[in-house]
C-alpha cells in the first residue's frame, strides 16, 4: 500500500480522506496492505486513519492486549480524536474492544471482523517454526478460503517476522495474551452499534464465535460473507465494504 507513513510524537499511522473519523485496527501478522481495498474504497467519504501498532516494539512484560490496547488509547489521547468509528480485525478487534469497554462516550461503532476475544485457534503457540519456509506457507494459507490470497510476498513478509527470534517471542506473547484475556463476561456492557462481518470458512475464530459475540453484544448485527475465511476485508473486499458502508451510513453523526 502506497499511502504515507505520518509520525506525530511516538505515533506512526496512516491517514487518508476526510469526513467522519473511521479508526482501523490491524492483527497479529497485519500489515498497511491488508486494509487495502478498504481505504481505496472509504477515503473518498471518510477520514481513514491506521495507527501502526507496536507488536515489536514494547518491552516483553507490555506485549498484550492490554498494552497495545493502552498505545491505541494514547493515540487517540494524542490526536484528539472523538466521535469516532472503530474497526477491527482478529487481534485489531479484541484490542478494539478493551478501548470500547473503558470509552464508549468516545466512539460511535465498533466493527469486528475475525475478531480475538473469545475464542480462537492461536497460530502462536505452534507457529515459529523456524525456517522451514513450507510450513509458513501452509499456515499462512489457512488464514483464507482461497489459499492463491496468501501470495509469496505475504508469506515472505510472515517468513522474515518468524526468522527474528524477537519478534517470534512476541508473536507468541501476543498470542497466548489474546487467549487468556478474554472477555465474555464484559461485553454485555457494551452499549453502542456493533457490526460483525465474519467468514463462513474462517478456521482461526470460526463460525461459532461469531455468534457468541452475537450472543453477548446487545446492539449487534452479524454478516456472513460465504468462501471466506479469517481476514474478509482483505479476501473479498467488494462484499465486506457494501456491508460496512451500509452501516456505517446509519450511524453516522
Amino acid at each position: 500500500m502506497d499511502y504515507e507513513i505520518k509520525q506525530s510524537g511516538k505515533f506512526k499511522y496512516v491517514e487518508e480522506g476526510t469526513g467522519e473519523t473511521l479508526i482501523l485496527l490491524h492483527g497479529l501478522f497485519g500489515a498497511l496492505s491488508n486494509f487495502k481495498d478498504l481505504v481505496d474504497y472509504f477515503k473518498n467519504s471518510y477520514r481513514v486513519i491506521i495507527p501502526l501498532l507496536p507488536l515489536y516494539d514494547l518491552s516483553l512484560l507490555e506485549t498484550s492486549v492490554a498494552g497495545l490496547s493502552k498505545h491505541v488509547t494514547k493515540f487517540i489521547e494524542h490526536q484528539k480524536l472523538t466521535n469516532f468509528h472503530l474497526l477491527g480485525n482478529s487481534l485489531g478487534g479484541h484490542i478494539g474492544l478493551v478501548y470500547v469497554l473503558k470509552n464508549q462516550d468516545k466512539v460511535r461503532s465498533i466493527t469486528l471482523t475475525g475478531s480475538s476475544g473469545l475464542f480462537e485457534n492461536g497460530m502462536g503457540e505452534t507457529y515459529p517454526k523456524r525456517g522451514d519456509y513450507n510450513y509458513v506457507q501452509k499456515k499462512t494459507e489457512l488464514t483464507f478460503y482461497d489459499p492463491k490470497v496468501a501470495t509469496k510476498e505475504l508469506v515472505d513478509e510472515v517468513f522474515s517476522i518468524i526468522n527474528n527470534r524477537l519478534k517470534a517471542l512476541k508473536i507468541i506473547a501476543l498470542a497466548r495474551s489474546a487467549i487468556k484475556h478474554n472477555l465474555g463476561d464484559e461485553l454485555t456492557d457494551i452499549k453502542i452499534p456493533v457490526c460483525l462481518i465474519w467468514g463462513k470458512n474462517d478456521t482461526i475464530t470460526p463460525p461459532m464465535v461469531a455468534e457468541e459475540f452475537h450472543k453477548l453484544l446487545p446492539t449487534s448485527e452479524l454478516h456472513w460473507i460465504d468462501k471466506c475465511g479469517h481476514a474478509p476485508m482483505m479476501e473479498v473486499p467488494g462484499e465486506f465494504n457494501v456491508i460496512l458502508s451500509s452501516f456505517l451510513g446509519k450511524h453516522k453523526a
